[in-house]
């Protein structure tokens, strides 16, 4: 099974990638002050994504640990769900107020939605 940012986002949201109301997050600036000194949260999910390029925080009991890059526009993990190794990802992002949603495999896969805190 392949995962977006967080692998249990996709057991619980497995929808095509929808683009209504969300605008695009083409870059590393825009993306890092989105996300800078905020939690991403969904039910059971609340994950740090600092600007220096780590992912850290608990999903449903277990850690959540990784690290993430931006690269030709789209935001690059390697991220581990406890002692599950996730490998990597390129994901678009899109924002619509405080919800971000990330969308596997360069935009084309499954989304997973998260609310700043």
């Amino acid at each position: 099974m392949r995962f977006g940012i967080i692998a249990l986002i996709a057991a619980l949201a497995a929808q095509p990638a929808l683009a209504d109301g969300f605008d695009e997050v083409q870059d590393k600036n825009t993306f890092v002050s989105l996300i800078a000194d905020r939690n991403l949260t969904r039910f059971g999910i609340n994950v740090t994504v600092t600007p220096d390029g780590q992912i850290v925080g608990k999903a449903f009991g277990r850690a959540v640990t990784g690290a993430w890059q931006w690269s030709k526009g789209y935001f690059c993990r390697d991220l581990y769900w406890g002692e599950r190794d996730l490998g990597p990802n390129c994901q678009a992002v899109k924002v619509q107020g405080k919800t971000v949603r990330f969308i596997s495999d360069r935009g084309r896969g499954q989304f997973a939605d998260l609310v700043l805190k």
